[in-house]
């Protein structure tokens, strides 16, 4: 689901998230874990690619107007004309490149330019492979009944995901914890990200509380606090 306006977490939205999940799961045996972060991957690779983009298309300028880039040099040499071999030119050419490639992954180290110039596909997939690392690493099967399932919010790139474990992933289909990802859309393009979290929590719990009520002996088995990355 995408998200357009992020503000960081407070220490208040930490304390209004960690008490609306330990509210939902007094209603249910599920287990509802909760993670916020800056940012999902560094996509590196786009840098790169942008990079060798540049480097490209500036080869490809100079070899179709190469007596342009040829009266730069000279001008650039005091206005003297000279014969350049084709070695001379070579050499010119694969340092200009070098700094055009350089000069354009310096520029790409500004995250949000980085960020703009990914494709939305590309963010939607990371942000979701990394919901399930981190799902598989501090939720899948941490619950006797197989009942965890992850509240994930990644900022920079304003994104959300919503990962469930195997027994809760049998009965609830992705669009059914459709209200909750429209509660948090809501409060975050509205500056509230931790009210937002707050509230798809609630609306998680009502999920749960249908499909998995609470019975007699229903454990904490993972911590209810709000977890920051």
């Amino acid at each position: 689901m995408a998200l357009h306006k992020v503000n960081r977490m407070t220490q208040a939205d930490h304390v209004r998230v960690t008490e609306a999940v330990a509210a939902a799961e007094q209603q249910t045996s599920g287990e509802i874990v909760t993670i916020v972060t800056d940012l999902s991957d560094h996509y590196e690779d786009i840098g790169l690619f942008w990079a060798s983009v540049a480097a490209f298309l500036a080869f490809a300028a100079y070899g179709l107007f190469p007596d342009f880039y040829l009266g730069l040099v000279d001008s650039m040499t005091g206005g003297w004309a000279h014969d350049y071999t084709a070695g001379e030119i070579m050499a010119m050419i694969f340092v200009a490149m070098v700094l055009k490639w350089v000069g354009t992954w310096l520029i790409l180290k500004w995250m949000p330019l980085r960020l703009a110039l990914t494709p939305r596909a590309i963010k939607m997939a990371r942000v979701r492979a990394r919901a399930i690392s981190l799902f598989k690493v501090g939720t899948e099967a941490k619950t006797v009944g197989r009942t965890g399932v992850l509240l994930y919010l990644s900022m920079k790139e304003h994104r959300a995901e919503i990962v469930a474990d195997e027994e809760i992933a049998k009965l609830v289909t992705p669009e059914i914890w459709g209200d909750a990802m429209v509660a948090l859309i809501d409060r975050v393009k509205a500056g509230q990200p931790g009210e937002g979290m707050a509230e798809a929590v609630r609306q998680m719990g009502i999920v749960l509380a249908e499909h998995f009520p609470k019975g007699h002996e229903n454990p904490n088995e993972i911590p209810d606090r709000l977890i920051e990355l």
